[in-house]
């Protein structure tokens, strides 16, 4: 009769390890590191937001309340006011209207150039690519008033002075160099393989860029669309001097018709305009929020 070999026994299991407690002058330190955190964080959004809010407040205060000289918080007696009286003293949705239409299509010529211009300059690495990107560094650190005399000059020979077509052309030009910078991080994220497989199957460089490329810098392009798009909203010093007819000027020009020739604001339809002009730029964050932030990281860290 043979002899039947036991089963092997099981390995003994490891018993769990227990991290050793942090001392409590340790963990104390640790809690108030954190609640240290979180007041930064919330004084810094108190800081930003504070601006905002007094303006809203202002806009539905009455000309009792501006004129004191005990300024409340809120408005005690709030009202429309000063809303009604800014639509009545300045064409303020027709300024909207041409705001819109320069910041609009200004934001879509731009990102459409610099598009297979960033590509072009991430992908060929040539002289001309070198000399674009220091033309990006260089052109930013011309001053507004630098340059405003010649491209007056050249605007008035081309009978553009005066027109929102002589205005998108400048913003695109400005807005130019900042799309271009941002969307080479973008560029550089798409894999190359990706390209060469799209090569293998036939796709000729155009076809590969608007088939492959785009859809993977989605959200580049919102971000650098946003910035692009609030660049030219909140634009002024080239609208003021561009732009001479009261039916021609943006939002940005038409605000400071709501100051005196000798300086006096009329606060309250001011305040009211000026928050009228903010709304567009806060719906566009809010609308593409996620996408806005998930485009910035992933061009700073892949970037």
């Amino acid at each position: 009769m043979s002899a039947t070999s036991a089963p092997p026994k099981a390995p003994p299991k490891a018993l769990p390890q227990v991290l050793p407690k942090a001392p409590p002058k340790v963990r104390a330190l640790r809690a108030a590191g954190r609640t240290g955190q979180y007041v930064a964080l919330l004084g810094f959004l108190v800081f930003l937001a504070f601006p905002l809010l007094w303006l809203v407040s202002t806009s539905f205060k009455s000309p009792q309340e501006l004129g004191s000289i005990n300024p409340t918080w809120l408005p005690v007696d709030p009202g429309l006011g000063n809303y009604r009286a800014a639509f009545e003293a300045q064409p303020l949705l027709h300024s909207a209207l041409n705001s819109l239409l320069v910041a609009v299509s200004a934001s879509v010529i731009s990102v459409s150039i610099a598009v297979p211009a960033a590509y072009v300059m991430v992908r060929y690495k040539t002289r001309v690519s070198q000399a674009g990107t220091v033309w990006i560094l260089v052109s930013q650190m011309f001053p507004f008033v630098l340059v405003i005399i010649p491209l007056f000059l050249v605007l008035k020979n081309l009978h553009l002075i005066n027109s929102l077509g002589g205005l998108i052309i400048v913003y695109v030009v400005w807005n130019l160099p900042f799309s271009l910078w941002m969307l080479q991080g973008y560029v550089k994220s798409v894999p190359r393989s990706l390209e060469e497989a799209a090569a293998m199957d036939g796709a000729g460089r155009l076809r590969t860029l608007v088939s492959v490329v785009l859809p993977l810098l989605a959200p580049g392009l919102v971000a650098t669309l946003m910035f692009s798009f609030v660049t030219a909203w909140n634009e002024f010093f080239f609208a003021l001097v561009l732009l001479k007819s009261p039916e021609n000027q943006t939002m940005s020009v038409i605000l400071t018709h709501f100051i005196g020739a000798e300086g006096v604001a009329d606060l309250g339809p001011l305040a009211a305009a000026s928050v009228l002009a903010t709304i567009p730029s806060l719906l566009f964050f809010a609308l593409l929020q996620r996408r806005l932030v998930g485009g910035m990281l992933s061009g700073a860290v892949k970037g």
